[in-house]
């Protein structure tokens, strides 16, 4: 069955561009292309695609408007193209919210090389979409009373937490869940550490979004920085994270080195630390998202006797990485993304609501 797209995009050359590239693949097909949100209207009524990818920033009425009228309306699969630049990023991630599945940022030219490995990433993320589980958009949280997202990373009151550390993975449809899972986890709890798939323009905003919502105090990991209770630590877009000993305690490492399973941050660099240094206070949890970076790692932390969840398939944007941590007897629990949080502080000793 050939994936039907609609390409939504103000620029010509950037509608060719994309056209060009989704025509290569045997299995999708650019059913049409139009150059804002009133002509694409016309065209989804007539073509009936199965995924749009859609500009951020358009006349007449921008992505973010379109994307959340038409997921009120006539929810579908999409795509969002969008200029890795900060203010690009927070737009991306309001894109997010509303229910679009992924992103990508706008095609570079700069070698034959980049177009094609574009090529690549883009239909990756059609197809995922496709398949993907549409999540129902809901309001922004507000945000929590007194939590700047400007404030460093300070000490505050020391936890007992039984030196318990959480490990958590994600990719696809991650930013929105790993919100929801940070919504739910109580301040002065045993510090996470995070690797969403994510350009590095991208985990900055991300981190301060989140810092803003959640009870916990959320940064985008620097490197060297004490590992504390009441943190959560995101890796950067540029930097595998993985946590090291530092006297006795630990503290956040990132590392340059190749990608792993195609990515960097990759989630099995951050579980493979954990695995070796953490071992039994190791908690792994991985989230929606494609592909199979994790899966091993999150075995290797269950082999060390560490406590691992993975999210459902009923409640995954895409069930890939869960699905491949499962296959591989990483996961010993599956929770849904509604109760995994309470399952993991109940594991942790914590009081649960």
């Amino acid at each position: 069955m050939t994936i039907k797209v609609l390409v939504i995009d103000d620029s010509a050359v950037m509608r060719k561009l994309l056209v060009e590239l989704i025509n290569s693949a045997p299995d999708i097909e650019a059913v049409g292309s139009a150059p804002d949100a009133l002509v694409a209207r016309e065209m989804i009524k007539t073509l009936n695609p199965d995924v749009l990818t859609l500009d951020v920033q358009m006349p007449k009425m921008d992505g973010i408007e379109f994307l959340g009228r038409l997921m009120r309306l006539r929810p579908m699969p999409v795509v969002m193209v969008s200029s890795f630049t900060e203010a690009g990023s927070d737009t991306t991630l309001r894109a997010l919210e509303l229910g679009a599945v992924d992103f990508i940022g706008k095609p570079r030219m700069d070698s034959v090389q980049s177009t094609e490995e574009y090529a690549q990433e883009l239909l990756e993320k059609i197809r995922a979409a496709h398949g993907a589980r549409l999540r129902r958009a809901v309001p922004v949280a507000a945000a929590v009373p007194g939590l700047d997202p400007a404030l460093p990373c300070s000490p505050g009151r020391p936890v007992n937490i039984g030196g318990k550390i959480v490990f958590l993975g994600a990719s696809t449809g991650g930013t929105e869940a790993i919100k929801e899972f940070l919504m739910g986890i109580p301040t002065g709890s045993p510090p996470i550490l995070i690797v969403q798939h994510m350009p590095e323009s991208f985990t900055a905003s991300f981190a301060a979004r989140l810092n803003t919502l959640c009870p916990a105090h959320v940064i985008e990991a620097q490197g060297g920085e004490r590992i504390e209770s009441g943190m959560v630590y995101i890796a950067p877009g540029h930097s595998h994270l993985q946590i090291k000993r530092s006297g006795s305690g630990y503290v956040t490492e990132l590392l340059k080195t190749p990608p792993v399973n195609r990515h960097r941050p990759s989630v099995d660099v951050l579980f493979d630390s954990a695995a070796e240094l953490v071992g039994r206070n190791a908690v792994g949890v991985i989230l929606t998202g494609m592909g199979k970076d994790g899966a091993q790692g999150l075995l290797r932390m269950r082999q060390a006797g560490a406590r691992t969840f993975g999210q459902d398939e009923a409640s995954c944007v895409v069930y890939g990485m869960p699905r491949e941590a499962a296959l591989v007897g990483a996961v010993e629990e599956v929770s849904g993304l509604d109760s995994i949080g309470r399952r993991v502080l109940a594991t942790l000793g914590r009081a649960v609501a």
